[in-house]
């Protein structure tokens, strides 16, 4: 027999048509933010980027909240930025702001007590003032030099109380600012990657070949005119699972395997009499020294391969990465 599932209690309904409203309202609280975003939204984008100091965000309770999440976003994507508490600004954290800064500040009012307090200390400061509010009339709307409309037509709390629509609007609306000034520095993956080291993205772009490659004596090498047993014993105590063979210069003239090695014994090949140039493959893969760790990667994934001989600049070999050491160099 079929196991049916157990029908929903009322509460579950309940608790389901009130996520299913939530989601509605503050997927229209964003979608209507699109109407409002114009020549403020792209005057804001210009004097962020004029800043010569920092963007200082600045927001009370859950706007607040938002707030700090703004200035990180900023921060991690190329506009320097921090978030400073209105409150502790009034006891001594205005020194943080200079007049070089631009303050954004954060309210669905407009109307913060805390904030209320310190504009005449900004404007006198002569920090440019950015006000998001859902109130043009408000306070800081009318203090500030260029004012972002976030109002929302209702919060998505039963009670029309909690700030949930008017702090979706906020974030979006900050995302859309950090997004703007992103493309307008040509800000690259490489750059995100710099201020996030500790990432998956940062590993990637960050690490080189020469971070986590083998090299001096760690490389299996032999001359040509190697014997197959000196080729073998080389290949073994490395165990990296090849050898180069190069030649008194350093150039790689060729490499052999444990799949090569596999390959002549299936055709009954007597190895005993061959040296190194008779059973070497010429033309190996090859990366160099300086470059990024996870093209290392790229080339063995396409050529199913598991190891890379490394050059430097004169192309001579100089170490070699297998997928073992990339994988714990978390490259992959």
């Amino acid at each position: 027999m079929t196991a049916t599932a157990p029908p929903f209690s009322a509460f579950a309904e309940r608790a389901i048509a009130l996520a299913h409203e939530t989601l509605d309202i503050e997927a229209a609280a964003v979608i209507e933010l699109k109407s409002r975003v114009g020549r403020s939204f792209a005057k804001a984008v210009e004097r962020m980027m004029a800043t010569q100091g920092r963007v200082v965000v600045m927001g009370m309770g859950k706007s607040g909240h938002i707030g700090r999440k703004i200035a990180a976003t900023l921060a991690s994507t190329g506009t320097p930025a921090m978030f400073v508490h209105p409150a502790e600004a009034s006891h001594g954290d205005l020194g943080m702001i200079t007049a070089q800064d631009l303050v954004l500040m954060i309210s669905n009012s407009g109307e913060s007590q805390e904030m209320a307090v310190i504009l005449p200390v900004l404007r006198r400061l002569g920090a440019p003032l950015i006000a998001m509010t859902g109130n043009s009339q408000s306070t800081m709307a009318q203090h500030a030099d260029i004012w972002l409309d976030s109002a929302v037509a209702k919060e998505a709390c039963p009670l029309n109380l909690a700030p949930t629509a008017s702090t979706m609007a906020q974030m979006a609306l900050g995302d859309a600012l950090a997004v703007a000034l992103l493309d307008a520095r040509g800000f690259r993956a490489e750059d995100f990657a710099r201020s996030h080291p500790g990432g998956a993205l940062g590993r990637k772009l960050l690490t080189h070949v020469s971070d986590v490659m083998r090299s001096g004596d760690a490389v299996p090498r032999v001359p040509p005119e190697a014997t197959f047993s000196q080729l073998m014993r080389e290949m073994s105590a490395k165990g990296l699972g090849a050898a180069a063979i190069v030649d008194a210069e350093g150039q790689v003239l060729g490499i052999f395997t444990d799949g090569d090695l596999r390959r002549l014994i299936e055709l009954g090949t007597d190895l005993r009499a061959n040296t190194a140039s008779d059973v070497m493959r010429p033309g190996p893969k090859t990366i160099g020294l300086n470059a990024l760790a996870v093209d290392a990667a790229d080339l063995m994934e396409s050529h199913r391969i598991t190891s890379v001989l490394v050059l430097d600049a004169q192309g001579r070999l100089c170490g070699a990465v297998t997928s073992n050491d990339l994988m714990r160099a978390k490259v992959i």
